[in-house]
């Protein structure tokens, strides 16, 4: 199995309280996420954030219902947060969220997601063959989605640590 990581940066004009505390409501996932994986929370709401808070959702892969179960891990707002996933379609699932503040006021967006997929080769041909593109994909609505909600504005380029 090769450990696989997906990095994204995503700079947009509002505050980092405002963008945090968006990412911070997981009733506010179905958002961004693209409306084919049919995206369901199953924790009842309002879901409270901390260390230790569990998160049941449903999406769909085709025709597929895939049960998934993620654990906060890290919740240290307003600067970033991090899900790990116990149950799903993954081997492994570890997604950081970071938040930085610009200093004309906006806010960095980061995503480091590092995975690996079940299966042995098979997982890394189905990599090869979909699961790259389709997270890619995923991660381009959500792009789009945040910054018609935020603003998008131009990155001055700081890299993540």
């Amino acid at each position: 199995m090769r450990l696989h990581i997906l990095e994204r940066t995503q700079a947009v004009a509002s505050s980092r309280e405002e963008v945090f505390g968006f990412f911070a409501r997981p009733e506010n996932l179905a958002a961004i996420t693209p409306p084919r994986l049919d995206f369901r929370i199953l924790t009842p709401s309002p879901i409270a954030m901390r260390n230790g808070t569990l998160i049941d959702y449903v999406i769909k892969l085709g025709p597929l219902p895939l049960h998934w179960r993620t654990l906060i891990t890290c919740y240290e707002p307003p600067f970033q947060f991090i899900d790990e996933q116990l149950q799903g379609p993954y081997a492994f699932w570890h997604h950081t969220h970071q938040f930085d503040e610009l200093p004309d006021g906006g806010t960095r967006l980061g995503d480091i997601v590092r995975y690996l997929l079940p299966l042995g080769p098979f997982g890394e041909i189905a990599h090869i063959l979909a699961v790259r593109r389709q997270l890619a994909q995923i991660f381009d609505h959500r792009r789009r989605v945040i910054a018609a909600r935020f603003g998008e504005r131009p990155d001055p380029g700081k890299e993540l640590p």
